[in-house]
């Protein structure tokens, strides 16, 4: 996906080893459609090459103020003018501590600080992705400067954690060019969840019959984690509660794993309590076995199946629809359902009997594991197609309609 197309970004470097991080950030952004300027500081020519940035973002790298070329289209001997006058934003990626007690202070002795205090405010966003040592990151002086750079406007990003250049280990390192691209695409995505808390099942559960055996439901995750990071994208501070999957926990999202399908009814009524929205893409066991062997069941070599009783596992959207807090609308559920036939049908009457305002089905089979799918929004006014798109596109189109049917927030 093209998640940056038409964005023009100018990543700047300021002075630390970090700077190798750079060059894989620089690239990232280019193949996620963007455009990038480098501009370097002194200190960064220490550490990366000129030659190498402009290799990668195919364009000149500009580190000087005094710098007579053309920027930006036009010859005046202003880049630190015309380089901000086109950028949708500037990403300074590292951000050392030095340059962030500059940028603090409004001082503008080099031209990637010209560019930052130059810039048209309310245009043209300032991110900083700070890299350093872990002594120099939780120094007091360093915590003031990102405070106040926060209050200021400046949008400021996590730090990692780990192994350091200099060999100790802690808080400091800059994000890895996955993560910082993540970031930076999630920046550009509209905030119609700030300020909500939203709350994902998804995955299948897993119901032990024995030790090594068990019953469960065809699901990849993918949908539900797809919907996790768009909450996430959108301002949400999002908790997925997710089945046994092999997925990467999305960036930004709290996860939590487990197993069957009265862990995740438990985990779900206690997170729900504090939810504004509860997603249930979850594929939920429907019965698990109404007792598991203690040891493997063997094979009578008779072709005869084991005795075996079941009970029905609860509806974890249903009751979380009927719940006081569900009921009254503070919590907004959104029910998934996977359908092999008569799909519009079986889905309408599935909305109506688990009782929430909104459901999405899909036609299971093609869906499993795939990247893309098509989905059925179903609600009181009936069924709305939409076309078949990525998981990703899908589900940040989801949210967005969520947000807009979310009542106002207080």
């Amino acid at each position: 996906m093209n998640e940056l197309a038409g964005k023009h970004i100018v990543l700047g470097l300021s002075g630390g080893i970090a700077c190798y991080k750079a060059a894989e950030l620089c690239r990232a952004l280019i193949k996620q459609g963007a455009s990038v300027q480098v501009v370097m500081t002194e200190a960064a020519e220490r550490f990366m090459t000129p030659v190498t940035m402009q290799a990668l973002s195919g364009r000149p790298v500009f580190s000087s103020q005094w710098d007579a070329r053309t920027a930006g289209g036009v010859d005046n001997n202003m880049p630190h003018i015309n380089l901000s006058r086109e950028a949708d934003a500037i990403l300074v990626a590292p951000a050392s501590a030095d340059f962030m007690a500059k940028l603090l202070h409004g001082r503008a002795d080099d031209l990637l600080s010209l560019m930052c205090l130059a810039r048209p405010l309310e245009r043209v966003p300032l991110i900083l992705a700070p890299a350093m040592n872990r002594e120099m990151w939780v120094h007091p002086a360093t915590q003031r400067n990102v405070a106040q750079l926060r209050a200021d406007g400046t949008t400021v990003l996590d730090v990692g954690a780990g192994e350091q250049a200099c060999g100790e280990t802690g808080d400091g390192r800059m994000l890895e060019p996955a993560e910082l691209l993540d970031d930076i695409v999630a920046f550009f995505q509209p905030k119609a969840l700030a300020g909500r808390r939203v709350l994902v099942t998804a995955g299948p559960t897993f119901e032990p019959i024995d030790p090594v055996r068990g019953i469960t439901n065809h699901s990849s995750g993918k949908m539900g984690f797809a919907i996790a990071h768009a909450a996430w994208e959108a301002g949400a501070q999002v908790t997925l509660i997710a089945g046994p999957v092999t997925l990467p926990t999305p960036r930004g999202v709290r996860r939590l794993d487990v197993t069957t399908a009265l862990q995740m009814r438990d985990a779900a009524e206690a997170e729900a309590l504090q939810a504004d929205v509860f997603i249930a893409t979850a594929a939920v066991a429907d019965w698990r076995p109404a007792q598991a062997a203690d040891q493997k069941i063997k094979k009578d070599g008779q072709g005869t199946p084991p005795p075996m009783v079941f009970t029905e596992n609860p509806d974890i959207l249903a009751g979380l629809a009927a719940s006081p807090r569900g009921r009254s609308g503070a919590l907004y559920c959104v029910g998934f359902a996977a359908e092999t036939d008569n799909l519009q049908a079986h889905a309408q009457a599935k909305r109506a009997r688990k009782g929430v305002p909104l459901l999405v089905a899909n036609h299971g089979p093609s869906a499993f594991g795939q990247d893309d799918n098509q989905l059925y929004l179903v609600d009181e006014q009936g069924v709305h197609p939409w076309p078949r798109d990525s998981k990703r596109a899908l589900a940040r189109r989801l949210v967005a309609e969520v947000a807009r049917r979310l009542p106002p927030n207080s």
